[in-house]
């Protein structure tokens, strides 16, 4: 298919985002791969990543053509499923291929997971991550080319190293995560806030959300985030890994002024130094990387959650409303 049969019809970004450049489209990406000139081509060398946590045995099914696969479960270590050392970090990224100035654009069947992996990147002090919104789904609506068999597909990771290595210390950005010790002084901080990005099932303290997690309920003095559409929400029912209230039908982001109408209704504002958190750290991420698009500076992800909260302190039932 050449890069004509890929042109678009309709804009490749969306200008709601003060860091538009960063939610590209399918189309883009397409024609970037194809050598076509883009707007906001990468500076430099760029990879395409698909997130998954299955070993890859659905990007064996199929995948973008040219994505590398990287897995969850190089990223984060049990029984907390928070991120693994910056050391052991670091050398994911650079058996992968990527160094800090490295473009890397994230795809994935799971918003969640997705968000995860570019969270980490920026953490870890890869400047430029881009999301593809709507992912693999969006990807595949737009017919566009499709690739099956193992392509980058490691038992681990064994790309080439960048000849530079990384290139800064990791991690570049320590301020964008939050271990438990520093979580625990949210709460009684002047003008900072914990984040709940949870269903309101597990807000309001109805399910865990988790099989694996026993304690109900919520950190105290912590703003709901949402993650669940209200439709949900009323039906009580819960996905760990949905993100409804941030989503169009289409699985793609909802406008930043209603994102932002969203939190403001619940006290959530980029005055504020908010730390994100969910269950064990999916949903926070992907939240985070939706404030960083909209241009919020003073935010974090609380890497341990509720599980981490709920194991070493004691929870607070919050009473349904």
């Amino acid at each position: 298919m050449t890069a004509a049969a890929h042109r678009p019809t309709t804009p490749l970004f969306r200008r709601d985002l003060v860091r538009w450049q960063h939610l590209v489209v399918p189309q883009w990406l397409a024609l970037l791969q194809a050598g076509a000139p883009v707007e906001a081509a990468p500076e430099g060398a760029w990879c395409v990543l698909e997130v998954g946590s299955d070993g890859g045995a659905a990007y064996a099914q199929g995948h973008v053509p040219g994505a590398r696969y990287v897995d969850t479960h190089w990223l984060e270590a049990p029984p907390l499923w928070n991120k693994v050392s910056d050391d052991a970090l670091l050398a994911v990224l650079l058996g992968l291929g990527i160094a800090h100035d490295t473009t890397v654009i994230v795809l994935g069947r799971t918003a969640t997971a997705v968000g995860r992996v570019a969270h980490l990147m920026l953490y870890a002090g890869v400047r430029d991550v881009r999301l593809l919104d709507g992912g693999v789904a969006a990807w595949q609506r737009a017919g566009l080319p499709w690739a099956q068999g193992k392509g980058h597909l490691p038992s681990r990771v064994q790309a080439p190293c960048p000849p530079a290595g990384f290139g800064v210390p990791c991690p570049a950005q320590p301020q964008w995560m939050l271990n438990l010790a520093q979580a625990e002084q949210y709460p009684h901080t002047p003008g900072a806030a914990l984040v709940s990005v949870r269903t309101w099932g597990e807000h309001t303290g109805r399910t865990s959300g988790y099989d694996y997690i026993s304690a109900k309920g919520d950190i105290p003095g912590a703003l709901w985030g949402h993650a669940d559409s209200a439709e949900r929400h009323a039906l009580a029912r819960v996905d760990v890994n949905g993100m409804d209230a941030f989503h169009t039908a289409d699985g793609c982001l909802r406008s930043a002024a209603d994102i932002a109408a969203m939190w403001r209704a619940e006290g959530i504002h980029p005055g504020l130094q908010l730390a994100f958190y969910c269950g064990t750290g999916w949903r926070a991420s992907l939240a985070f990387f939706y404030a960083w698009l909209m241009g919020w500076e003073h935010i974090a992800v609380f890497d341990g959650g509720w599980l981490e909260w709920s194991v070493a302190l004691a929870p607070s039932n919050t009473p349904a409303n």
